[in-house]
């Protein structure tokens, strides 16, 4: 199944971050926090961040047919939990790339995730060529 998306939005996705500043003194924190600020502000200011938010550890996850279960999660000692994410406006997956090179959380264990945003729903596109399909 292929995925079209605009070449100018990307998802970047924080991962592992639910444990990362462990060890780090509170003057250390600060430095980081004031690096990811400087990193996002001056993003913003380009045009090249659209939105962004850290999200919290805690949450739900709805599963099966019609949302029957419901449990907690993501759980913060997960590897793969999301902490937040930055929506882009870039010229190119390579610039955002290099935009999350620049990722301060990097050194400390995070990894990002860059992901081009569909254009559209590949699922609509799928069921509207089935229903064509059928009435040829």
């Amino acid at each position: 199944m292929s995925i079209e998306s605009t070449p100018t939005e990307y998802l970047l996705l924080f991962r592992n971050a639910g444990d990362w500043h462990r060890g780090l003194s509170p003057q250390e924190l600060q430095e980081v926090t004031d690096r990811w600020m400087t990193w996002f502000n001056r993003l913003s200011e380009q045009g090249k961040v659209t939105t962004g938010q850290p999200l919290m550890p805690e949450g739900k996850i709805v599963s099966g047919k019609n949302g029957q279960f419901v449990a907690d999660g993501p759980f913060v000692e997960s590897k793969e939990t999301i902490g937040g994410y930055f929506l882009l406006s870039v010229n190119s997956a390579e610039e955002a790339v290099a935009i999350a090179r620049d990722c301060p959380g990097l050194q400390y264990g995070m990894r990002v995730e860059v992901r081009p945003v569909a254009a559209k729903c590949a699922l609509r596109d799928m069921a509207e060529a089935e229903l064509a399909q059928s009435h040829a």
